[in-house]
């Protein structure tokens, strides 16, 4: 099948497709893909990720759309694509490894299978240079993450933010529970007592998010990352989305520790 003219639905799979230098092939994405900022203003919008206009896709004429169940409720549209009988790829990343496998994937699909792993090779060592960088660390700081402010969203045992902060020497707070994702309460944070709080609002400019919106809840005065200085709001499409962007995440929460 040729794959001429890719739809993304999905701003982690955009980037992907950035990443495999597929762009010229990418005829429509969905409203929140937003990177590479110039080459995305540039194409059709098919509407946010969860509602997605079928009769604007089928316009386009696609030899190929690809979703993610890495956004939830993307079911909806997953089952809108097979009951019209669309060619499409869904891609569900949970980890690291899982992101290697969806550039394999997408590398397969898109007769791009040299430049895929040429693209994990240099992601690889991204990691590499990272696990080298810390492997002196003793200390172990525990980072709360935090997806929404309300209810908190945070991220489970089960999703890269866990082997991203194991990566720079430290611990997720909520690594011990089960799935990709935990709805906390305040009592839990404050009693588990963060060195790290990081705002990472999933589809929220970081500009849009304070720091005060988080160290003036109360009780949280009493938590380590608030009493020293360590909130801090951070780029969302960083560390939210599973494409290789992650990985500059992975370098930037490295400076972080380091540096404080």
């Amino acid at each position: 099948m040729s794959t001429q003219r890719i739809i993304s639905i999905c701003p982690s799979n955009t980037e992907l497709l950035h990443a495999l230098g597929l762009m010229d092939r990418v005829v429509g994405i969905d409203d929140y893909s937003d990177w590479p900022p110039e080459e995305t203003a540039a194409l059709p919008k098919l509407g946010p990720d969860l509602n997605i206009d079928m009769d604007k896709l089928i316009a386009l004429r696609p030899d190929l759309v690809i979703a993610s169940l890495s956004v939830p409720g993307m079911e909806k549209n997953v089952d809108r694509l097979a009951e019209r009988g669309i060619p499409h790829l869904v891609l569900n990343p949970k980890s690291i490894d899982d992101i290697y496998e969806d550039i394999r994937i997408l590398g397969r699909a898109c007769a791009v299978e040299e430049r895929a792993e040429a693209l994990i090779l240099e992601l690889q060592g991204k990691v590499r240079r990272v696990q080298e960088r810390v492997a002196g660390r003793t200390e172990r700081p525990k980072l709360y993450w935090e997806w929404w402010p309300r209810p908190l969203i945070s991220p489970g045992q089960l999703n890269w933010l866990t082997m991203i902060s194991d990566l720079v020497g430290a611990h997720n707070l909520f690594a011990d529970k089960p799935g990709d994702s935990y709805t906390a309460e305040h009592s839990e944070v404050i009693e588990r007592a963060p060195d790290y709080v990081f705002a990472v609002w999933c589809g929220v400019h970081a500009d849009k998010v304070k720091p005060s919106m988080i160290t003036e809840r109360e009780g949280w005065q009493t938590v380590p990352a608030v009493q020293n200085g360590r909130v801090l709001v951070l780029e969302e499409g960083l560390y939210c989305r599973p494409s290789q962007r992650l990985f500059q995440g992975l370098e930037e929460l490295a400076d972080i520790l380091e540096a404080r």
